[in-house]
């Protein structure tokens, strides 16, 4: 199974692979943006693997972090079904 994750960028360096870091919940990783060369700071990306994927809006973001966190918690629904 493979996972990718949202998150914000927060910084671009000017390399051959766009490194940018990028914000997962207050978790700063440094991920490629060669996959999504039009991102830019404060866009939301989703990241699998050390490579941003595609742009998502901030609404999308946030409601996949909350469903994330509500796993986190065991709040998911259908739980112990």
């Amino acid at each position: 199974m493979c996972l990718a994750v949202p998150g914000q960028v927060v910084a671009i360096q000017d390399d051959p692979l766009r490194t940018a870091t990028v914000s997962f919940g207050g978790i700063a990783k440094e991920v490629s943006l060669a996959l999504v060369p039009d991102a830019t700071v404060g866009d939301y990306v989703i990241v699998h693997v050390g490579f941003a994927i595609s742009k998502l809006d901030e609404e999308a973001a946030r409601r996949t972090l909350e469903l994330m966190a509500q796993l986190d918690r065991g709040e998911a629904r259908g739980q112990g079904r």
